[in-house]
Parts: C-alpha cells; sequence; structure tokens
C-alpha cells in the first residue's frame, strides 16, 4: 500500500509548512555541529544501487544474518548429541583423620583339625576338665595377634580421578527431534532474513521515489513562480499603459507569494526526504544523493494481471514460509513432550584413578580400573504431567496451523488489493496524462488571448492553477505506478533485489 507521505500538495495548511521548515532547520543546524565527512556522488545513482548499499548497511538485515549462523551452530550442537560423549572428572581431597578399621588391637582365636573338623582348642581347667571361661567367654589356647596399626590407612591426601564415556542409545526420540528442530530453525531464520530484505527494499524504493517526487514538483512550483512573474511584469506594464487596475496587480502579487510559499515548502520537505533516503542507504543524512530517474521518472506502462496463481504466491511468500516451518517445530516439540513417556537407554564405560588407591590395600600411589555398563529408565507413574505435557504441545502446534490458514487469507486480501490499486493508478496516470496535455493547450490559449486582449488577468491566473494542478496529478499518477508495481511485487514475493 502506498505511503500517504509520499504525496505533497500544494495546498497544505501554513502550520504543517512551518513545521518542516522547523524541522529541516533543527536538523541542518545539527549538521553543523559536525564533521562533514559526507561527499557528493560524482555520478547519479540508480535505484539498484540504494537497494544495495541499504542491503549492506542496514543493522537490522545484519543481526538477522547473525541469527542465520547462531542457527547453523545449534543444529551443529543438536547433531553432537548422537555421537559418544567423553568426560573427564578430577579432584583432590584432605581429611583430618586417617580411616581405622579397628577401634584397637584384636587377639583372633585359632582353630585346629581334631579330626573331624575344626574346632576352637581351649584352655580346660585342670580340676574340672571343663574350658576356662573369663569374663564369660572361653579362652583359647592360641590367638593370632592383629595389631590396630595394621589396619589403619593414611587418607589425609587424597587424589582422584575418572573418564567416563556415555553413547546414548535410545532417548525415546528426543534427539531425532531436536535435531529436525534446528534444522527448521535454520530455514526458519533464512526466511526471516529474505523477509526483512524485501521490507527494506520496499522502503528504499519508496524513500527513492519520494525525492525524484519532490524534485519534479520542485521544478514545477519554480515553473509556477516564473509564469506568475512574467504575468506580474506584463500586468505593471499595462497599468503603467492604462489598461490595467492596482487590483489586477495585487491579485497576481497574492498568488505569487502563495507560490513562493509552495516552493519554500516543498524545497524543505525535498531536503528531509533525501536525508531519509541517505539514513535508509546507510549514508550520513548530510550526504547529498543525486538519483539517476530524478529528472526523467519513467512509470512502467506494463499492463497489470488480473488473476494470480495463489499456490505460488504461497510458495514464495517468506513469511508463510516462516509459519509453516513454525508447523514443523511445534510438531517436533510435540515428539519431544512425547519422549518423557517413552524409556531411555545409555551404554557408559569409564576408568578411574586414585591415591592412594584400594586395587593393593590403599597404597600411596595412583591405581586405577575399567568400568562398563549401561542405563535404562522407564517412566512408571507422574500423574499425567508427562502426557498433559504432550497434549499442550499438539494444542500449540494446532493453533500455529490455523495461524497459518488466517495468514494465507490476509495474503489474499493483500494481493487482491494490491493489484486493484496498482490497475486504479494506471488509469489514473493515463487520464493525468490526457489533463495535462489539456491544461497545456488551455494554458498557451489563455496567454494568446491576454496579448490579444480578449482574456483578463483572472483567465490567465486560472488557467496557470490548472496547468500546476495538471502538473501536480501527473507527477503523483506516475510515482504512484512505481510504488504500486514495488508492492504488488511484494506480496506476489516476486519483488527482486541483490543478495549478498
Amino acid at each position: 500500500m502506498r505511503p500517504s507521505f509520499l504525496h505533497i500538495s500544494f495546498r497544505h495548511s501554513l502550520p504543517t509548512a512551518l513545521s518542516m521548515a522547523m524541522i529541516a532547520t533543527c536538523l541542518s543546524l545539527t549538521a553543523q555541529t559536525m564533521p562533514d565527512t559526507s561527499t557528493a556522488p560524482a555520478v547519479p545513482v540508480s535505484l539498484d544501487s540504494c537497494r544495495t548499499m541499504a542491503m549492506a548497511n542496514n543493522k537490522q538485515l545484519r543481526m538477522q544474518a547473525e541469527r542465520i549462523r547462531v542457527a547453523g551452530y545449534q543444529k551443529k550442537e543438536a547433531f553432537a548429541a548422537y555421537l559418544p560423549q567423553i568426560d573427564f572428572a578430577g579432584g583432590y581431597m584432605h581429611n583430618s583423620k586417617d580411616i581405622n578399621i579397628l577401634s584397637a588391637d584384636q587377639h583372633l582365636p585359632i582353630m585346629n583339625f581334631d579330626g573331624k573338623g575344626y574346632a576352637f582348642d581351649l584352655v580346660t581347667n585342670p580340676m574340672t576338665g571343663l574350658p576356662l571361661v573369663v569374663d564369660g567367654k572361653p579362652v583359647p589356647k592360641q590367638v593370632a595377634y592383629l595389631p590396630k596399626s595394621a589396619m589403619s590407612f593414611d587418607m589425609s591426601n587424597v587424589f582422584f580421578g575418572a573418564v567416563t564415556l556415555t553413547q546414548p542409545i535410545f532417548m525415546g526420540g528426543k534427539i531425532v527431534a531436536m535435531n529436525k528442530i534446528t534444522g527448521y530453525a535454520e530455514e526458519l531464520a533464512r526466511s526471516m532474513h529474505e523477509n526483512g530484505a524485501q521490507d527494506v527494499i520496499y522502503a528504499v524504493d519508496a524513500a527513492y521515489w519520494q525525492v525524484v517526487s519532490l524534485n519534479a514538483k520542485k521544478k514545477l512550483a519554480v515553473s509556477y513562480v516564473a509564469l506568475l512573474d512574467t504575468l506580474h511584469r506584463n500586468v505593471q506594464a499595462m497599468i503603467d499603459q492604462g489598461v490595467a487596475t492596482r487590483s489586477d496587480l495585487l491579485t497576481v502579487d497574492v498568488k505569487l507569494n502563495a507560490a513562493n510559499v509552495d516552493l519554500v515548502k516543498v524545497d524543505n520537505g525535498l531536503s528531509l526526504s533525501r536525508m531519509a533516503l541517505a539514513q535508509i542507504c546507510g549514508l550520513p543524512v548530510n550526504t547529498e544523493l543525486t538519483l539517476k530517474d530524478e529528472y526523467a521518472p519513467q512509470a512502467d506502462e506494463a499492463p497489470i494481471a488480473t488473476t494470480y496463481n495463489m499456490a505460488d504466491v504461497y510458495s514464495r511468500r517468506h513469511d508463510l514460509q516462516a509459519l509453516r516451518l513454525g508447523i514443523k517445530i511445534a510438531d517436533q516439540q510435540s515428539h519431544i513432550a512425547m519422549s518423557s513417556m517413552l524409556p531411555t537407554a545409555a551404554l557408559v564405560g569409564s576408568y578411574t584413578v586414585s591415591n592412594p588407591n584400594m586395587n593393593y590395600g590403599f597404597e600411596k600411589k595412583f591405581g586405577g580400573s575399567w568400568h562398563i555398563g549401561g542405563v535404562i529408565r522407564i517412566p512408571l507413574w507422574h500423574w499425567g504431567g508427562n502426557y498433559n505435557k504432550y497434549r499442550a504441545a499438539r494444542t500449540e502446534a494446532n493453533i500455529m496451523r490455523l495461524h497459518l490458514e488466517d495468514a494465507k487469507e490476509m495474503v489474499d486480501l493483500q494481493v487482491s488489493q494490491a493489484a486493484y490499486k496498482a490497475r486504479e493508478a494506471m488509469k489514473t496516470y493515463d487520464m493525468t496524462r490526457s489533463n495535462l496535455a489539456k491544461a497545456d493547450e488551455n494554458l498557451r490559449q489563455a496567454q494568446l488571448g491576454f496579448k490579444a486582449g480578449v482574456q483578463t488577468t483572472d483567465n490567465v491566473m486560472e488557467a496557470q492553477t490548472a496547468w500546476l494542478k495538471a502538473n501536480s496529478e501527473n507527477i503523483d499518477a506516475e510515482i504512484d505506478v512505481c510504488l504500486c508495481r514495488v508492492y504488488l511485487s511484494k506480496v506476489l514475493g516476486t519483488l527482486e533485489y541483490p543478495r549478498n
């Protein structure tokens, strides 16, 4: 759709003109306080050159390009989940006390073989021949002495480490879903970049043609002032000859002053439009851009199509492609939610080392061993939490599908409106060209009649006003055709632009 600020009429109110003049003054004062780092281009700049500069310098597009790189890194990160993970962990611990397995020295009774089996050899009472009992326990004849120090271990300084390998075998489909999501996310980032590029191109075209339009209107305003100035001199000469009145001259002066005000107004608007174009192109705002079409804008007169293959339009629209990718991502997120209800299995292997080590009785040197095994996890009962999580994810996917259908309907409306406005712009352009030819002839006849004395000053000024209006409307229509065609290409997904 054509932005409303693209056309500046010569009939704007005085407060609007004052506001634009104040803005232009503030911007010019700001530019004077800054070092002049810009230089005017030696050759006129084409529309394609402006598009290329805007694409290269637009910060939003550069950020979106970085998001594409981020998505690529995340895709590689997700693929790494298929591969075994190798980790190392190590540490040191200082203990304030040693490990003592025995609380004191121990005396262990010894068993002897008596021909039938093993039995303790006990001390007997010579009087009774019964085992001697002390403190309620029989006294053995022989004991093995086990000192406390033999079962004490120095654990004041402990070093340990482990290398672990983990290979996922089945994670409930979570790894597969994550890889698909990251792949779709990378495509989504590219689609958003393409969509943003089209927005930038349309903004460049709008600013470019606005400068062209205002420059044409400035030239038109200069021509109108020149016409009124010539009329002023002719009326003054007639007053000197006594064939005109002072009232006729005052009427011309009022028109001339109004034309000069309009000239200042359009000149200020042109300066502001050049600043806006320079900013969009990534140049300093005080850069003086001379445009190729500035002195000879040409409207494309090719006919506007009346029907379109909407299936092709849907496939070309990057915003719809982003929604389709969003649906795929939502589907995979539901698979991730389902994986929480499925069993998971992984293979685990490790090599652990410690000092002191338990392989040789807490010997004060490094020693280690291999370990290998498997881990399986089976969800049994979570009170419906995982299932409801899955249902929520499926509902989100359905919402995305409805969003896509709604967007398609809006695209249908967009295309219909853009095509209608483009056709109406062509019709208006044809009519304004016809009106312009008639206005030129009307002005010529009025000037000839005025010189012959059969036309009044009012007749000439009416013809000049009609000529001004016809030219202004023709400029508006010509620029409108260009913008409507660009917008139609944008909504159809056929807008061409430079790709880096």
